[in-house]
């Protein structure tokens, strides 16, 4: 998400390179909302941010404040109507334009009251958690937005950061426990909200600090205020330092590629082996396999290139190019791989089907050994805070051990970083970091009687069994949940990248 209060500049261009610098974060949809003070105006569709904007399109977009999104869905599916910012008009006439960054656990709860209180929540044929908020804040004809912001945002449970406007006025907002990151920026002339620091940068925006959590924030014509709408509970999501945000970024005043090589000189220090060679599975890798070498002493190279220019299409493989599997994204440097132990370092494994298929090439490369080195724990949890990970039955990781999932993806080892490595490299306190994915301790209460998953609003969703006292919150099985559509998926599996289904890494919002 990016957002902008700028007058006097183009803040349609300024967003279009925010949510550039954020396509990372969501490959399905692309929108921006611009207002010039007389009414707000949104131009989104189905597509990357380059596929969906071109210049006579963003300079008709003209305004002094803006609001942008680049989606990747964890509640509804992968369509038009769901492509963000939303948009409701209340009844005394302002509009609201609202993006979402996260995933809500009471999405049911909210849909009840929409309606229950008669209210058009899903007449623009949109399912997702954020057309709900949207709607609720539009419900209050006797308030402003930022009056109407403090009732709905205490009753709104889960990972949210909120980026949002009316004709006259830029808001961000971000939950209690602050799980999604959200920063303040400044502007010779302005100022700028954006889920990540890099946005900034692209932008030449300052760093002024991060949105707090249980924060909102209002910028105008009378500058900027701030109102506490929840007692803060930081707990940031641990796997934005391991995969989700830019290298370079910084989050909680850590950047994330020095703890993506400090990653991984913990990794080599805790699954140390004899080889002779350590490459990166490009691009998530590349830090911890660095770091990995630096600390093991061996040498560093290059063993898999990335296509580049393989992401998410619209053209669809044949039967044939699907066979090719993983090869559309990586293929192995032969002359680099051949005769030598490889040590080869990746972000995570989900599925296991992206490190099965890298195993299988390096060994037909003539590789003499396969030794994968992951720098994050076992993923044996599924995540409700705005990562599209499988259900807990599809995760490898909770049905097999290490040894297990060694065989399973014909490796002469494998290697996870320890739970309390990754937070030590962080630099982080524990008590600050979500770490639901990898041991099942949920900071936001789950509902125990509601459905909850990506198609909840669609009639499918999945029951969630609290269990007991000692035992995790868990997903139940049953329920179908669904295609997941492509993250910037470094190592997806390729005959899954023309698709918006399938894949082997996580996706979020």
């Amino acid at each position: 998400m990016f957002g902008v209060w700028a007058p006097g500049e183009e803040v349609a261009k300024l967003t279009y390179f925010g949510i550039y610098a954020l396509q990372h974060r969501g490959q399905e949809a692309a929108g921006i909302a611009v207002s010039d003070g007389s009414g707000v105006v949104v131009y989104k569709d189905v597509g990357l941010v380059s596929q969906v904007f071109d210049e006579p399109t963003l300079a008709s977009l003209r305004g002094h404040l803006a609001v942008g999104h680049a989606r990747y869905s964890t509640t509804g599916g992968n369509n038009w109507e769901n492509a963000q910012p939303t948009i409701k008009a209340t009844t005394s006439g302002t509009t609201i334009a609202l993006a979402h960054n996260g995933n809500l656990v009471n999405t049911a709860e909210l849909a009840r009251e929409v309606a229950e209180r008669g209210l058009d929540g899903g007449s623009d044929g949109s399912t997702t958690d954020t057309s709900l908020v949207t709607t609720l804040l539009a419900s209050y004809p006797d308030l402003s937005v930022e009056q109407a912001a403090l009732q709905v945002l205490p009753r709104v449970r889960g990972a949210f950061s909120f980026v949002f406007m009316d004709e006259n006025t830029l808001y961000a907002a971000r939950d209690a426990a602050g799980v999604r990151p959200l920063v303040l920026g400044r502007l010779e002339r302005g100022w700028v909200v954006a889920s990540e620091t890099a946005a900034l940068d692209i932008c030449g925006a300052s760093v002024v600090r991060e949105v707090e959590p249980g924060e909102l924030i209002a910028i105008d014509e009378d500058g900027l205020r701030s109102v506490r709408f929840a007692t803060p509970d930081p707990k940031g999501c641990l796997f934005e330092y391991v995969y989700l945000a830019r290298p370079d970024t910084t989050i909680n005043g850590r950047n994330i590629y020095s703890a993506r090589v400090q990653i991984g000189r913990e990794l080599a220090k805790e699954a140390p082996v004899e080889a002779d060679l350590v490459i990166p599975v490009p691009e998530s890798g590349t830090p911890a396999a660095i770091g990995y070498a630096e600390a093991s002493g061996i040498t560093y190279g290059q063993g898999l290139l990335k296509n580049a220019y393989v992401g998410r299409t619209f053209i669809q493989p044949s039967q044939t190019i699907r066979q090719l599997g993983i090869r559309l994204k990586l293929n192995p440097l032969r002359e680099n791989v051949r005769g030598k132990r490889i040590v080869v370092v990746d972000d995570s494994i989900v599925r296991g089907n992206t490190q099965r298929a890298i195993v299988r090439m390096l060994r037909e490369s003539g590789a003499l050994e396969v030794h994968v080195r992951i720098s994050s724990p076992p993923v044996r949890w599924p995540c409700f805070y705005g990562i599209d990970f499988a259900t807990r039955a599809e995760l490898i990781a909770n049905g097999l051990d290490t040894e297990g999932i060694r065989r399973a993806i014909g490796a002469d080892s494998l290697g996870y970083i320890s739970l309390a490595g990754l937070i030590s490299a962080t630099e982080q306190p524990k008590t600050r970091l979500c770490r639901a994915c990898f041991d099942g301790e949920y900071p936001i209460a789950l509902p125990a009687d509601d459905m909850i998953g990506k198609h909840v609003l669609e009639g499918v969703g999945r029951r969630v069994s609290v269990g007991m006292p000692s035992v995790p919150a868990q997903v139940a099985e049953g329920g179908a949940p669904g295609p997941s559509p492509d993250h910037e998926l470094e190592n997806d599996e390729a005959d899954l990248v023309a698709s918006p289904g399938g894949g082997d890494k996580p996706h979020h919002s």
